[in-house]
């Protein structure tokens, strides 16, 4: 009898995160070594998480997921606007760029450039797949 996915269960897993295009977000495949959690760490949203729960050891499934259940929409709080001489003077800022900034607390976040207008230059720190709906692939490999 295969195991199923339990809230505390340790699963290793392949999956895959496909953008509306079909083109591919992110994928465990890409590097060929799994994922590796403990249901309930923090590691996945509940909502990748609730995807999971139930799920047997081999078996595969896909799930499409609005972007209220998948990585969460577009806070703009999480946008910033900052002057341009808080940035090295030798650094190209372009529109795409994506930056790493030190919270205070010494946490690294990474925030990408959205535009620039004069010395103002606006950073968007949300997650790169808010507000997009994504289809997420799995593949259970092994459930502890």
């Amino acid at each position: 009898m295969s195991k199923q996915i339990g809230p505390n269960s340790e699963v290793l897993f392949h999956f895959t995160i496909k953008l509306e295009d079909g083109s591919v977000a992110d994928s465990t495949q890409l590097h060929g070594k799994p994922a590796k959690l403990i249901m309930g760490d923090g590691s996945l949203t509940p909502n990748f998480e609730a995807c999971l729960l139930g799920l047997e050891e081999g078996s595969e499934h896909r799930f499409e997921l609005g972007p209220d259940d998948a990585f969460g929409p577009v806070n703009p709080d999480n946008i910033h606007y900052m002057d341009r001489s808080r940035f090295a003077a030798e650094l190209e800022i372009e529109e795409g760029l994506i930056l790493s900034f030190t919270q205070p607390n010494g946490a690294e976040v990474p925030g990408i450039v959205r535009g620039i207008a004069g010395d103002s230059v606006m950073v968007d720190f949300n997650h790169p797949l808010a507000g997009r709906p994504v289809t997420f692939e799995v593949e259970i490999l092994t459930v502890e």
